[in-house]
Order: C-alpha cells, then sequence, then structure tokens
C-alpha cells in the first residue's frame, strides 16, 4: 500500500477497466481513448522533469499541480521525490423571492452609502452562462464579463467562416478549454444574427444553472437586479468535453488558481462563487480540495463561498457511536461488566459507557446499477464488520488484506471492499464499498445491514455517506439516518464562507440544506479543533432568478443561497477595499463581519448551530458603524 496515494485512487488502480467503468467514482479522472489518468498532487520543488516522460503538468498554486499522465506511468510518477501526495478528481454536482430581499440588503443599495459592488471582480465558477441576457450587459449594450473561459470547448488556431481570425485558446498556462475576453464578446454580442454569435462565441449554459446564479449574484437589467449590479464578472463553465459530464476536482482547481490570477492582473479584490459540492471524503477538511481552498483564501485579496450543498434531508449519511452508558449493579460485592467500582457506602456507583454492537440498515431501492458506501472511523478503533444482503446472506469481513482491496459476492451483487488507512493529511481510517451487479442490470434491492461489533474501542464513532442524492434513487438511503454533517464538500474547508439556506417565507432554516458540525464527539479533523459550520445561512426557497429563455424562475437550493452572500461580499469589499474604508476587508476579516451582523432566525435558540451557522444574512448590520 503506498502512503502517497489517497485510498480511492489506490482502489481504483487496483480495479480493471471494465469493472471502474460500471461505477459511479472509480474511472472519474480516467481517459479511456488517451489511456492517461488525471491526478491531482501536493509536490515541492520542480515537477519539470515529468515533462521528458511525456507527462502533462500544469502547475496551481500552493504546491497544487494536475498531471496528465500515461497509465503505465503512474506509479513512477509517485516514486518522485518531490510528489507528497496524490489523489484522483471526484465529480461535484450543482446543489425562489428577489434575491436581495430579506438580507438587510436594500439598506446599503439603495441609500447609502449606496453599495453596487463597483471595483470587485466576481467569479462565477459553475456550468456557464447565457452572455447574450440584458442582465450581464451594459446600458450600451457591451458586456459586463472581464473575461469567459470555457473549459469545455476545444482549443483551435483557426475557425471557419466568418470567425476565421479568431483562434480560440486555452488561457496562458492552462491546456484546457478556450478563453474568451470581453472584446471577443462584445464581437459576438454585434453580430446580426443567433448563428453569427454563436460562430464567434459557441459556449453555452445548457442547464441554465450558472445563468441563474451569476444574476442572483451580480444581475443588472430593467427588470432584474442582483446583489452587486456593478461589480465586474468573471466565469469558468466547468467541465470537460464529454455529454452530460459533471465537473470534477481538477476543473475546479485550475478555475480557481485562474481567477485568483486575473484578479491579481486586474489589481481587483475577488469573490469566488461555488455553488456545487459532493459528498465524498470525511467532511472534516482533510482532502486536497479542502485544503487547497483554504490556501487559495490567503492569496491576495479574496473571498470564497461555498454552498453548503442540498443533503440535509436526503438519507445519505449515518453516525453515531458504538459507546453507550449503561448501569449494571455489582455482582457479589465486585463490579459487574462495564460497571466501575462500588462506592464506599456498598452502593454501585453509576457507570461508564459500554461497547456495544450496532447494526446500520441501509434501503436500496429498486433499479440502483451501482451504489458506494463510505464508512470513516477513528484509527484507534476496531471493530468487527459484517454485510448481510436483502436475502439473509451473511459475511464477515476479513480484519487485514495485502493490498487493502477485498471483494466478496452476496446475492446477485458483487461488492469491492478497500481498507485504508491514516494518510499524512488525515487521521481518519476509511472502510470503503462499491456495489456493483453480477449477471442482471441492478444490484439487489431491499434491505442491506452492516453490523459492527466492538472489539478495541476509544472513541467508539463511526460516520457513513452515500453518493449525492444526485445519482441514486430517492428510496436509497439510511434508515434512521443522521441531518448533522451533511454539508457537502468543499464547504467543509475551513477558510470559505460556507452558505447554508432558510425559507424567507417562514424565517426558518430549509430543511434540504446541508448542516454542518454539531456533534461535539467528533473526533477527527477540524470538528474535533471545534470549527462551526456553515458560517451564516441566506434565502435559498424560491429565489427568482434570470433563465436561458429570456425571463426569470424561482430557484431553490443552497446553489442559489450562496450567491445572495456572493454579492454581499462584493458590497462589504467595495465599501472597505474600492472606498477605502478599510483596505484589510477581505478573507477571514468578511466572514467575521458577516458572522458578527447575522440576525436570529425562528426556531433557533443557540448561535452558531448546525443549521444557520451565526444566523442569516444581514449586510446593513455587517458593516462597522
Amino acid at each position: 500500500m503506498n502512503q502517497k496515494l489517497e485510498e480511492l485512487l489506490q482502489l481504483a488502480l487496483q480495479t480493471p477497466e471494465e469493472t471502474r467503468a460500471r461505477t459511479e467514482e472509480l474511472n472519474v479522472g480516467f481517459n479511456t481513448d488517451a489511456r492517461t489518468w488525471e491526478l491531482i498532487v501536493k509536490y515541492h520543488g520542480s515537477l519539470d522533469v515529468l515533462k521528458t516522460l511525456g507527462i502533462e503538468v500544469e502547475y496551481l498554486i500552493a504546491g497544487y499541480a494536475v498531471l496528465t499522465v500515461p497509465e503505465q506511468l503512474v506509479d513512477s510518477v509517485v516514486e518522485l521525490e518531490q510528489i507528497e501526495y496524490v489523489e484522483k478528481p471526484k465529480r461535484y454536482f450543482y446543489d425562489i423571492e428577489m434575491p436581495t430581499d430579506n438580507s438587510c440588503i436594500a439598506q446599503v443599495t439603495l441609500r447609502s452609502p449606496n453599495l453596487s459592488g463597483s471595483g470587485v471582480l466576481v467569479a462565477i465558477l459553475d456550468s456557464g452562462i447565457d452572455y447574450r441576457l440584458p442582465e450581464f450587459r451594459k446600458a450600451d449594450g457591451s458586456t459586463r464579463l472581464r473575461y469567459l473561459w470555457d473549459q469545455t470547448l476545444l482549443p483551435m488556431e483557426s475557425v471557419e467562416g466568418d470567425a476565421a481570425s479568431l483562434p480560440r485558446r486555452p488561457p496562458m498556462g492552462y491546456r484546457l478549454g478556450v478563453e474568451f475576453d470581453s472584446g471577443q464578446i462584445d464581437r459576438a454580442l454585434a453580430a446580426p444574427t443567433t448563428q453569427q454569435q454563436f460562430e464567434l462565441l459557441p459556449s453555452v449554459d445548457a442547464s441554465g444553472h450558472g445563468t441563474a446564479v451569476a444574476g442572483i449574484a451580480v444581475g443588472d437589467s430593467e427588470a432584474y437586479q442582483g446583489v452587486a449590479p456593478e461589480a465586474d464578472i468573471l466565469v469558468v463553465k466547468l467541465g470537460t468535453p464529454d455529454a452530460n459530464s459533471f465537473p470534477r476536482t481538477t476543473e475546479i482547481m485550475r478555475a480557481v488558481t485562474y481567477s485568483i490570477h486575473k484578479a491579481q492582473e486586474l489589481q481587483m479584490p475577488l469573490v469566488i462563487n461555488l455553488s456545487f459540492g459532493n459528498t465524498y471524503g470525511a467532511h472534516d477538511g482533510s482532502s486536497l480540495i479542502e485544503r487547497f481552498l483554504d490556501n487559495a483564501a490567503e492569496i491576495g485579496r479574496t473571498v470564497i463561498c461555498v454552498g453548503s450543498g442540498n443533503e440535509g434531508n436526503s438519507g445519505g449519511h449515518l453516525a453515531g457511536s458504538l459507546l453507550q452508558e449503561n448501569n449494571v449493579a455489582s455482582v457479589g460485592g465486585r463490579p459487574g461488566p462495564g460497571t466501575a467500582a462500588p462506592s464506599g457506602d456498598g452502593v454501585p456507583s453509576r457507570i461508564g459507557p459500554i461497547a456495544r454492537p450496532v447494526s446500520v440498515e441501509l434501503a436500496v431501492a429498486d433499479y440502483e446499477r451501482t451504489l458506494n458506501v463510505q464508512l470513516w472511523k477513528n484509527y484507534c478503533d476496531t471493530y468487527r464488520i459484517f454485510l448481510r444482503s436483502p436475502g439473509g446472506q451473511e459475511t464477515q469481513l476479513p480484519r487485514m488484506v495485502n493490498g487493502g482491496k477485498y471483494t466478496l459476492r452476496l446475492e446477485q451483487t458483487e461488492i469491492m471492499i478497500y481498507f485504508g488507512e491514516p494518510a499524512p493529511y488525515a487521521v481518519a481510517e476509511e472502510i470503503y464499498f462499491e456495489m456493483l451487479p453480477l449477471g442482471q442490470n441492478y444490484i439487489n434491492s431491499g434491505v442491506w445491514t452492516i453490523r459492527l461489533e466492538p472489539l478495541q474501542v476509544v472513541t467508539g464513532r463511526y460516520y457513513f455517506y452515500l453518493p449525492s442524492a444526485a445519482v441514486r434513487a430517492a428510496g436509497t438511503g439510511f434508515y434512521h439516518s443522521t441531518p448533522e454533517v451533511t454539508l457537502t464538500i468543499p464547504s467543509t474547508a475551513a477558510k470559505v464562507i460556507s452558505v447554508g439556506a432558510y425559507d424567507s417565507t417562514y424565517e426558518a432554516y430549509a430543511d434540504f440544506s446541508g448542516r454542518g458540525y454539531a456533534d461535539a464527539n467528533r473526533t477527527i479533523g477540524v470538528v474535533a479543533a471545534g470549527l462551526a459550520k456553515p458560517d451564516l445561512a441566506a434565502p435559498g426557497v424560491g429565489i427568482l432568478a434570470p433563465d436561458i429563455y429570456g425571463g426569470h424562475t424561482p430557484m431553490t437550493g443552497t446553489s442559489f443561497a450562496t450567491p445572495i452572500v456572493s454579492g454581499s461580499c462584493a458590497l462589504l469589499m467595495e465599501w472597505g477595499i474600492v472606498r477605502g474604508n478599510d483596505v484589510f476587508l477581505y478573507g477571514e476579516k468578511v466572514k467575521a463581519y458577516l458572522r458578527a451582523g447575522a440576525r436570529a432566525l425562528r426556531g433557533e435558540n443557540e448561535y452558531p448551530n448546525s443549521r444557520v451557522g451565526w444566523g442569516g444574512l444581514c449586510v446593513s448590520s455587517s458593516l462597522p458603524d
């Protein structure tokens, strides 16, 4: 087992390609045609030596890079001394009232100090944008976008037809997609027909998600106004050229690096909006994407806002402890099993917790083609683990496996199991289950049971996670699921502003919103250090936003609460940095001001809490007097 490789990558490399391709996660990052792996590395020194081997190296920030490595060279690359740690990409999933309502925004935009986001760059990293809409154009019809980088387009040195004089190239230092500046966007806008516009600038927001997010944060037209209507806009359309693709870790890291470099080039303060996440990981701040964002948040005058996701009520998480309180009287003058010694008057004293087995029940709906389950635990604890299928077949998992991988069959389902170890950057231990059908199209539906029996228990804690609700059936989930710590990664990063959602109609927490850390007994990562998440909540139900059809549609989800906060950050940074009231108003200071100004919401008695953090967004109260 190579300690430089994350466990999911080790499992992927040990799994035949035809099997990987049937899973939701293991083949992400592998290019079937080129036979290459896209890898995220933490490194020191220089990686230029890899270029002599035909390996593409894209340097990011803070000691991170993306490598494109031929399959047969992966092992050799990992052995390079400069490589510290390697992860594979993961997929991320896109997680409605006017956005300026109910967040104390009008008090600072419609009257003194009349903030608008002017002089601040807001980066929307999402599914793209409909750049033709009036919300993203100036009064003279020209674009408000400073740059648009479409990662899904293929670079071309020349283009047929009227656009022949415009080569399409990625940004300097990148090999992916095509970058358009404001001049190229204006040229497309001036074209007389939609077809000619598309020929000049063929970037399309097919889902409308990014257009809605951008509109909420920075939109401005006669019919609609976002939170920061005069902010400059930078857009990165995330993804790959594959059809129906979801953005991956590597594309997000490239986009964040690009946004920071552009803000430095333009000498502007920067707000980055990330309205997506996934459920793979310990949710403790230890993955490379979480640590990368913490580093990125400290570069330049930057604020990063991330939605907490929509997994709060999806049934995809279950946590608990094998240690339970118990009282047992002493036996024959001696304490019974699990008891404390009797007190001096012969009465047995109250005993502490005792370790007991736990059975975790997982409902698998019909027609699930594949399903993975993550079990995270403290490495100090040792459990005996049993897996039981819906038809009653049961097996005990081995405790020690060479290479970490173990495969078994229950009924018509093959289960690949990977036993992980702590990593150089993470203390948690993972046990990963990947379920695949055998001889049929779907895994066995019904109730699967995972039984944990204590052998040596120190903390007794366990944490189960399923894939995002976006890729599993509505009926698949844990019985007695746990809503706490359902915020999605990377909103778990310590130095981003993590945004939950509330329903402004009822002034109450929206139950879909991913919850954060309220578990005082959690023993791994940033939770153990007492970090509270989310930082605050914003309206996230029925938020009116521009759509790709030229109208406005109510939207619901933390995806649409997050740009309200991003736009609000732009207002604060305009007041502080652009107007000179506080030139250090960026990073953690913006977060502190927003927390301090947050207002109480109905049903919340203690702050911060796992649902709404420090409370509901209130911009006017967040500005110093």
